[in-house]
């Protein structure tokens, strides 16, 4: 990824994404989640390049709404626990960092000065549902769920989760999610309020352009600031806990129980098995 100089715009094709695909019509920006063999699972690559997007997209006076979706049948499975195995159990200080590309990650998003769309192609686990859930205004295809399921692979769900549940679903609904966790379909995920709408595949383009087209003719500096305020639960919430999570979450790395999750999870099966496993982490 070519570094600024400048806090100015570039093309997409001069950053080198790998891991994502960038693209920018004014006024729309979108970003896509590109790693579907392992149904978008974000790895460190992959959270640097969506927070560098995103900083690209905040510079860009042409862009007015940012898209966030994956590629193929999910929208994000979570993080890739492949990645973990290798790089992170045992490796307090290195989880540490790996954290450290996450939070930026949903930092640049959530931070962005612009309004931003989840478009939710397919099923959202784990951290995939903390991502739509940094966005403004999320649209899930009626086909797709939502789950958590951290506590079965010794993860605390508080990228996110923990923090903002409660505030789009309320206590017992937040509790029930996570400590649960079961799917939640579609439709019951609007109805809670954790997205806006649920929708049948064929029309999930048609909702994300008209809000698109509806967010284009708003005042920039003003709807910024709106964001801003719009942000200030979330931001409570976040900035309060985020930092403790991102310790204890590294301490865990040592402990037998994320060990041991994590290695029966990979190892339970099939690379069919453990592809369709992803959808669970």
């Amino acid at each position: 990824m070519a570094e600024p100089t400048h806090p100015r715009p570039r093309d997409p094709s001069e950053l080198g994404f790998e891991a994502i695909v960038y693209e920018k019509s004014p006024p729309r920006a979108t970003v896509r989640l590109n790693r579907p063999d392992v149904l978008n699972a974000f790895d460190f690559r992959m959270l640097r390049e969506i927070a560098r997007a995103c900083e690209d997209a905040s510079w860009d006076d042409e862009i007015r709404a940012v898209v966030l979706t994956g590629t193929g049948r999910s929208f994000c499975a979570g993080a890739d626990l492949r990645s973990w195995e290798k790089d992170y159990l045992g490796r307090p200080t290195e989880y540490w960092k790996w954290f450290g590309a996450f939070k930026d990650a949903h930092d640049r998003l959530r931070e962005i000065g612009k309004p931003t769309i989840a478009r939710i192609n397919g099923v959202a686990v784990g951290g995939g549902n903390e991502l739509q859930m940094a966005c403004d205004l999320a649209v899930i295809v009626e086909s797709a769920f939502i789950r958590h399921v951290g506590l079965e692979h010794g993860s605390v769900p508080a990228g996110g989760a923990t923090q903002w549940l409660q505030l789009m679903v309320g206590d017992r609904r937040a509790r029930e999610t996570v400590l649960l966790g079961d799917e939640i379909p579609a439709s019951q995920a609007a109805e809670w309020g954790l997205v806006n709408r649920a929708v049948p595949d064929a029309d999930l383009d048609r909702v994300v352009d008209e809000w698109v087209a509806k967010l284009a003719v708003k005042l920039p500096q003003t709807t910024r600031y709106a964001k801003q305020q719009l942000n200030v639960w979330r931001d409570l919430a976040w900035h309060q806990t985020v930092g403790h999570a991102r310790d204890w979450l590294a301490l865990s790395m040592l402990g037998d129980e994320a060990q041991g999750a994590i290695r029966a999870f990979l190892e339970g099966g099939s690379d069919e098995r453990r592809r369709d496993g992803q959808r669970r982490a």
